[in-house]
């Protein structure tokens, strides 16, 4: 980051912008969104009062899904010009990722109204008002009554598999792992699954996940090694990578995938089915928690839910939905270390029997709930932004050693903050084919709990683009 004196006259600081205008240029290039950030930021320390840094700061935070930083800084540039209609654009863009749509919709018909010509503006408003109204649908026909469950109108026993189908199937409705390699080359060739085993792996999935506590604790002996993934956002070739180079999951080769498992990358329903199948297949050694993306508002915005609408039905999305609302939220590992998705939470003095307390059989609340704040952090419009000295306090409440948590792209695949304390790893490597991230993994032994980092980068995968069964907002360009 450039670091400019105090002390310039007006046409010393006309040069220092017109040069930071320039880098940023380049870092937008480059798809170098965190320097335009920092570079977005000394421009703001120049001159406060102009309306385009913080906008294009705030396309930059939109950029590496900050989005409660880039929702703060659209807010700035209209209270610093309320005709700047970018500042709309942007604003309404972040409501839209944190699931306002209420607010965002205020902002698309501002935009629609100053400019009625302009398609873009008035296609997002229109798909705006749309989710608006079935939000509010939803709502009206709610009802009281405890929901029964898709499993309930399932008969998977009488689905008939055709006689034309020559994939994968489970024996005797057990998974095996000589399945679970089948279903991998399976998928591997852009192959589906037949619904029977999908709606098999999806029940028995369930089950166990429904047994499991909100926080999972193990032991680990010290000879034994566990692996810790963060987000692979449907992902699938590079999943298949993790296990090409770190060895398939098994009794002695246990995983933890912690969260973010769909959404954004197009090949989502094959990386859940996989991981849901070797969690079957190594139940007390294979591990999953529970991301932001593991609801149905992601769901519905960020393409899982039209995914599985589109290779199978609606009633299999419901299914999953329930599934998800069963992952665990945390797990914790020689009583020293806590893995879980997002980070630490906005009150001080949670404790770990707190956690174990949560009741997460349901959709997150907006905000002020244990499980909303674990599944989020603050740069993602929620909670409060943890420091050192937080991590440190609940770590020595907790007689914790340090945290494990995920949900943010990283440049390197991981990154060490806090001391040593606070460690972030994110397992999607060129994150929705423009980031251009490494991606990487841990390893953590028995004998001494210290983190191993090993980093990947993306391997080709079939023509698809990331986002193919998204919303249509969120396919749609970022003015």
């Amino acid at each position: 980051t450039i670091r400019f004196s105090r002390n310039r006259s007006l046409e010393t600081k006309f040069y220092q912008v017109i040069v930071i205008k320039i880098l940023c240029d380049i870092c937008f290039s480059d798809k170098d969104y965190e320097n335009a950030i920092k570079y977005y930021s000394e421009a703001v320390d120049l001159n406060p009062s102009n309306a385009i840094y913080y906008s294009n700061r705030s396309l930059a935070y939109l950029r590496t899904e900050c989005y409660g930083y880039a929702l703060a800084d659209a807010t700035k540039a209209l209270e610093i010009d309320k005709n700047y209609i970018k500042g709309y654009y942007r604003r309404a863009t972040s409501n839209m990722a944190l699931g306002k749509f209420k607010a965002a919709l205020k902002d698309y018909e501002t935009v629609v109204r100053v400019r009625p010509n302009d398609k873009d503006a008035k296609m997002k408003y229109q798909e705006c008002n749309k989710i608006v109204k079935q939000k509010a649908f939803e709502r009206a026909i709610a009802s009281d009554e405890i929901k029964k469950s898709v499993v309930d109108s399932l008969d998977i026993e009488n689905m008939t598999i055709e006689d034309d189908y020559v994939g994968p199937k489970l024996e005797d409705g057990t998974i095996t792992l000589t399945f679970m390699k089948e279903m991998m080359d399976w998928f591997k060739d852009q192959k589906k699954l037949h619904r029977k085993c999908a709606y098999q792996i999806l029940v028995q999935v369930k089950d166990v996940l429904s047994k499991l506590p909100s926080l999972v604790e193990i032991t680990l002996k010290e000879t034994e090694k566990i692996t810790i993934c963060g987000d692979t956002h449907g992902q699938y070739y590079d999943l298949l990578n993790i296990f090409k180079l770190n060895g398939l999951p098994s009794e002695t080769n246990p995983y933890l995938f912690n969260g973010d498992f769909v959404d954004r990358g197009s090949f989502s329903l094959e990386v859940i089915l996989t991981l849901f199948g070797f969690k079957l297949l190594y139940p007390e050694n294979f591990h999953l928690l529970r991301g932001n993306h593991e609801t149905d508002n992601m769901n519905q915005m960020y393409g899982f839910e039209g995914e599985v609408k589109a290779k199978y039905t609606a009633q299999m999305f419901q299914l999953f939905s329930e599934v998800f609302q069963w992952l665990p939220l945390a797990q914790c590992m020689n009583n020293k270390v806590l893995v879980m998705h997002g980070g630490l939470f906005s009150e001080d003095g949670v404790t770990l029997d707190d956690l174990r307390k949560i009741e997460r059989n349901r959709q997150p609340p907006d905000s002020g709930r244990l499980i909303f704040q674990m599944q989020h952090e603050s740069k993602s419009g929620v909670s409060c932004q943890f420091g050192p000295d937080v991590t440190e306090r609940f770590l020595e409440q907790n007689k914790l050693d340090f945290i494990v948590r995920s949900h943010e792209v990283k440049a390197e695949g991981y990154e060490v903050t806090h001391s040593g304390k606070c460690i972030t790893v994110f397992s999607a490597p060129n994150y929705c084919d423009q980031m251009g991230n490494k991606g990487a993994y841990i390893h953590l032994r028995g004998s001494d709990l210290k983190p191993e980092f090993h980093q990947f980068t993306a391997v080709p995968h079939p023509n698809v683009k990331p986002m193919a069964y998204a919303n249509t907002l969120m396919q749609l360009g970022m003015m």
